[in-house]
């Protein structure tokens, strides 16, 4: 299980002119004021480490593995000068929960990315520490293969350590984010569902469909939402491989061998309040119970044995579920 966390840094900071800051409300109460959420009161504004425990333990989940929440990334963009010091005291504070609580936590490390150099060393110096599996990146440093070049030297170090490198939609620093602004309508279901899936699936075609990885066989890759939309899409690349680039190797066939973990991002119970069935369940369940129907209608058809494994088919009749079929 995988917890975006807004910890509580210990470490007085220089006072900021612009948001996210700490102001006082018309109530003379100090608030965590930030753009997108809002003000809160700084005795809610950041995570309870026994709120986790609790919530873990009533859903039978024995570690969880810490992050910097995405709405506090915004450290990582500041000035070397600024950043290094505060993902330095992130990153000691994550090591402390996990040293306190032996087994229940992991932790990705928090980067100042301003300067890959000295990220790659803050990498270097957090992996030392209790309980520090990797780090965290923007996913915006892997749309491309010409973008991923920047990531080689914290790829190289993740490599060495055979850590963990978890890829969470996110702007590199400078970069215009999110792309549709609060005046646009539905900003928030543009944002948070249509582009962050669509960039994740441009993420895992980086990573997949290029060589970018293969000199770092020992590092960890992970990216979460399922790798965006690609369980959706792979279906149509295939489809559009087939009449366009009809020599080249099914994109289907590639991602099979990858070797990137795509986490799934929300956990739901089996049922509400009401003993009503989730929805997301619900559809979960029967698009598992549809392949199965599938599997006992048509077995080679459904998934042959055939190329199981994914290598370059001569025949492209499709032979596996994730295998396009030519359409009129």
């Amino acid at each position: 299980m995988h917890i975006g966390g807004r910890p509580k840094s210990p470490t007085p900071c220089a006072p900021r002119s612009k948001e996210p800051r700490i102001l006082r409300n018309q109530d003379g109460v100090e608030v965590l004021k930030s753009p997108r959420m809002g003000g809160a009161p700084l005795t809610e504004a950041f995570d309870n480490v026994d709120f986790h425990l609790a919530r873990m333990d009533r859903q039978g989940v024995e570690t969880s593995v810490l992050s910097l929440l995405g709405s506090f990334c915004w450290i990582e963009a500041l000035p070397l000068d600024e950043s290094e010091p505060l993902c330095r005291t992130i990153n000691d504070g994550l090591s402390a929960i996990c040293e306190k609580y032996p087994g229940r936590f992991a932790a990705y490390a928090a980067l100042p990315l301003t300067d890959i150099s000295a990220a790659a060393a803050e990498l270097e110096r957090a992996l030392a520490l209790p309980g520090m599996i990797g780090a965290q990146m923007p996913g915006n440093y892997f749309l491309t293969r010409k973008d991923a070049e920047a990531m080689r030297p914290l790829l190289e170090a993740a490599n060495r350590h055979r850590a963990a490198l978890f890829i969470h939609h996110g702007p590199r620093p400078g970069d215009a984010f999110p792309k549709v602004t609060s005046e646009v309508d539905n900003a928030r279901r543009r944002n948070g569902t249509l582009d962050m899936q669509a960039s994740l699936s441009s993420v895992m075609v980086t990573l997949c469909l290029t060589e970018i990885l293969a000199d770092y066989p020992d590092a960890m890759i992970q990216v979460h939402n399922l790798g965006g939309n690609l369980p959706y899409e792979v279906e149509r690349m295939d489809h559009r491989c087939l009449l366009d680039t009809p020599n080249e190797e099914l994109p289907s066939s590639r991602f099979r061998r990858a070797k990137v973990v795509c986490r799934l991002q929300l956990l739901w119970p089996a049922r509400d309040r009401g003993g009503r069935e989730p929805l997301r369940r619900r559809a979960h369940r029967l698009r598992h119970r549809r392949h199965r129907v599938r599997l006992r209608l048509d077995p080679e058809g459904a998934c042959g044995s055939a190329d199981r494994r994914g290598s370059a088919r001569a025949d492209p009749a499709p032979q596996c579920r994730g295998d396009a079929r030519p359409r009129r």
